[in-house]
């Protein structure tokens, strides 16, 4: 897009830098807004009328007239404004050019387009006011930068004319480091959102089998595998060996673990709603306040011969169908059970303190020396008990 420099005719002040689109009544319509009169014709500074939109060229100078004839401003200008301080600054300003060395890489340019775009930037700063900052030149009086030229490159065509573009091969990090340095505010925010877009989306895909796999078979059988907050959603991770892996806040929902060595590996607050687990080696696992609810867990195993207890504290296991799972000495203190279904499993010894197994089906358990002190067993079924419920274990 081209930008232009416009003025009321007649005068060398005042002027507005204003973005050229559209056809030629659309920069009458600008001009008047900016300038304040109602325009109805453009000048080039020779006084040609123009009357095609396509013949200004970016950078021009224009004057805007009501209807006037042309008023020939140029009157004021000096032969060599170097040498005249009477010199107008809008005339120094748009016919000072000047030669940037950066980093080897020589850019002619204005002073305008160093200053006016960005009149706050470090660039604006340095080439406002001649020699104010004492800017070194090399041999053939370019002002040198030390900085990357090919970075330096999408800056300076930004300064030209408000657009951002980046030719292939350059990393925009290192544009955005650029226009960091020279303060450019409003090119380093287009140059973030720009990177922000081009960078691909958090990837929340569940991991497949064969990714996993490929995972398992690169760590050592020794090593833990770290699958914290991983998503397995849905995933077939069946007789595999996961011993001692950590999942803890993975999301395993609906994965199908059937018969899955999940020995001593960690589900804490994992997502294993709706999983199937059935006939999985579950030796000592950890499991506080993970979610399992609606979950398969027919015929587990979660007796530990070395001693280590299955902990489950604070699970929630409602609905969960947990039928003839081996479960001495698990701890289930404080865990929601309501509705599941616990038929014919072993808890001998177990900790169901405080735990909620209303409407459980206990049919058919052990649970010699189980601790239900504090729990809620209204509406539980206890037929066919292998051992008889003593009232005391219920208040000790």
């Amino acid at each position: 897009m081209k930008r232009v420099t416009l003025f009321v005719n007649g005068t060398s002040s005042n002027g507005k830098v204003v973005a050229l689109y559209g056809s030629l009544t659309d920069l009458l319509s600008v001009a008047s807004s900016k300038l304040g009169i109602r325009a109805s014709s453009v000048y080039n500074g020779t006084g040609g009328l123009i009357d095609d939109i396509t013949l200004i060229r970016d950078d021009d100078v224009l004057y805007v007239s009501a209807g006037d004839s042309f008023d020939d401003a140029s009157k004021t200008k000096c032969a060599d404004p170097q040498d005249d301080p009477g010199c107008p600054d809008w005339f120094q300003t748009h016919t000072d050019w000047l030669t940037l060395n950066v980093g080897g890489c020589c850019f002619t340019t204005t002073r305008s387009t160093l200053v006016s775009k960005e009149p706050a930037s470090m660039l604006a700063h340095m080439f406002r006011d001649k020699d104010v900052w004492g800017n070194k030149q090399d041999s053939q009086g370019a002002y040198l930068i030390d900085r990357s030229p090919g970075y330096f490159e999408p800056i300076l065509n930004y300064l030209r004319h408000g657009q951002l573009i980046i030719n292939d091969g350059i990393n925009p990090l290192g544009v955005l480091e650029e226009a960091r340095f020279f303060g450019i505010e409003q090119l380093a925010e287009q140059l973030e959102d720009l990177i922000k877009s081009s960078q691909p989306a958090d990837d929340h895909s569940p991991l497949t089998r064969k990714e996993f796999v490929r995972f398992l078979l690169a760590t050592p059988t020794k090593s833990e595998l770290r699958c914290q907050g991983l998503n397995f959603s849905g995933a077939d991770l069946s007789r595999l060996d996961l011993r001692y892996i950590n999942f803890k806040m993975a999301n395993l929902r609906a994965v199908n673990l059937t018969h899955a060595n999940l020995s001593g590996a960690n589900l804490e607050r994992a997502d294993l709603s709706s999983a199937c687990l059935d006939g999985a080696n579950l030796q000592g696992v950890k499991m506080l306040c993970s979610n399992a609810e609606g979950a398969s867990l027919r015929g587990c195993n979660f007796e530990d011969p070395a001693g280590v207890k299955a902990n489950m504290e604070g699970a929630n296991l409602k609905g969960v169908d947990m039928e003839g799972s081996q479960m001495t000495g698990i701890n289930l203190r404080v865990a929601t059970l309501k509705n599941a279904k616990l038929k014919n499993c072993n808890l001998r010894g177990a900790t169901l303190a405080g735990t909620d197994l209303e409407n459980c089906d206990l049919s058919g358990c052990d649970l010699q020396e189980a601790n239900l002190r504090g729990s809620n067993v209204k509406g539980a079924i206890f037929e066919e008990m292998l051992t008889p419920l003593h009232m005391s274990q219920s208040v000790r």
